[in-house]
C-alpha cells in the first residue's frame, strides 16, 4: 500500500527546510555579491590599467539570520591591504577605493605608509566618505578622487576614558587639564599626557605623508590643523575645503565605482527610507589621452 505522510510529518519537514534555508541563504547571497564585485573590479583594472583594492565598511546582512555587523578599520584590514600592495608590480598604479567611518589609528597608519612607499602612482577614490583613519590613508595618495559631495574628516586622536568609558578627543583632554591645572585628578593629568603624545604622533605621521607634496612648512601647518581639535571629529571636510588646503583632489570618479558601491548593501533595518526611479547618470565625454587633474589638498 502507498505511504502517505502524516500532516505532522509534513509540517516538521517544512520547518527543517526553513531552518536550512535560513542558514544557507546568507552564505549563498554573499557568494553572489562577492562574485559580482570581483567581476566589476576586474573590468575596472582592464579599463584603467590600475590595481584596484577596496576597503568598504558598512553594515551588511551576511551573518546567521541576517544579523548585521558594523565595520571599522582594523588590523585585519591593514594586513589584507598590505598583502595587496606587496603583490602589486612596482610599475602598476594602485587605486584604493575607500568608504569608512575610520577605525584603529595603528592600522590606518600602516596602510598609509605602505601605500606611500609604492613606486607607481597611488590613487584613493572616495565615493561617499572617508573619515578619520580613512582620511589619513587618503593623504598618502598622489591623487584623491572624490565625488563632488563626498567628505573627509579631521584626524584628532580619540582616547577612551577607562575600560568602559566613552571615546573623547585628545585635544579636549589636554584643554581640560590645562584649564583646571592642579585642581584636576591624577587620572585626567595622566590622560592629558597620553593625549599630547597621541596628537604629536599623529602630526608626525601626517607630516611624513605630505612633506614631499607641499613642502615641510605647509605640511606642518596642515598636520596641526587636522589634529589639534579645530573641528569636531565628525566635521565634514568637503571637496572645496580639501582643495583650499592644497590636497591633490579631483572629482572624476569612475562610473564603475558607483556600481560597485551598490554591491555592498546596507543592512535593511538601518537603510534610509529613500526611494527613486534609477536613471542613467550623465558622464561628460573626455577626449582619449587627456588627463583630468586638479591639484588641491585632501
Amino acid at each position: 500500500m502507498p505511504y502517505y505522510p502524516a500532516f505532522g510529518d509534513v509540517i516538521w519537514l517544512m520547518f527543517w527546510l526553513l531552518i536550512l534555508y535560513a542558514m544557507l541563504e546568507p552564505m549563498l547571497s554573499m557568494r553572489r555579491l562577492t562574485a559580482a564585485r570581483l567581476s566589476l573590479i576586474r573590468r575596472m583594472e582592464e579599463k584603467y590599467g590600475w590595481r584596484v583594492v577596496t576597503m568598504i565598511h558598512r553594515e551588511e546582512k551576511v551573518t546567521f539570520f541576517g544579523i548585521p555587523i558594523q565595520r571599522f578599520i582594523t588590523i585585519d584590514d591593514s594586513e589584507a591591504v598590505l598583502r595587496a600592495i606587496r603583490s602589486t608590480p612596482p610599475d602598476k598604479p594602485i587605486a584604493l577605493i575607500i568608504h569608512t567611518p575610520g577605525g584603529l589609528a595603528l592600522a590606518a597608519a600602516q596602510i598609509a605608509r605602505a601605500l606611500k612607499k609604492h613606486p607607481a602612482k597611488k590613487i584613493v577614490i572616495v565615493p561617499h566618505y572617508a573619515m578619520s583613519g580613512g582620511t589619513l590613508i587618503a593623504l598618502a595618495a598622489d591623487e584623491i578622487i572624490m565625488d563632488p559631495n563626498a567628505v573627509l574628516g579631521p584626524l584628532d586622536p580619540q582616547l577612551s576614558l577607562g575600560p568602559q568609558g566613552p571615546m573623547v578627543p585628545a585635544p579636549s583632554i589636554v584643554k581640560v587639564a590645562k584649564t583646571k591645572g592642579e585642581k584636576t585628578s591624577d587620572i585626567i593629568l595622566i590622560m592629558a599626557d597620553v593625549a599630547e603624545k597621541a596628537i604629536k604622533e599623529m602630526q608626525e605621521t601626517v607630516y611624513e605623508l605630505l612633506k614631499d607634496k607641499m613642502g615641510e612648512e605647509k605640511a606642518r601647518e596642515l598636520a596641526k590643523i587636522l589634529t589639534e581639535g579645530k573641528w569636531t571629529h565628525d566635521y565634514p571636510i568637503t571637496v572645496e575645503d580639501a582643495k583650499a588646503m592644497g590636497l591633490p583632489v579631483s572629482t572624476n570618479v569612475p562610473p564603475e565605482v558607483y556600481k560597485l558601491m551598490e554591491l555592498y548593501p546596507q543592512a535593511p533595518y538601518n537603510r534610509p527610507g529613500v526611494e527613486y526611479i534609477p536613471q542613467q547618470p550623465h558622464h561628460p565625454i573626455v577626449p582619449r589621452g587627456r588627463a583630468h587633474e586638479t591639484r588641491t589638498l585632501f
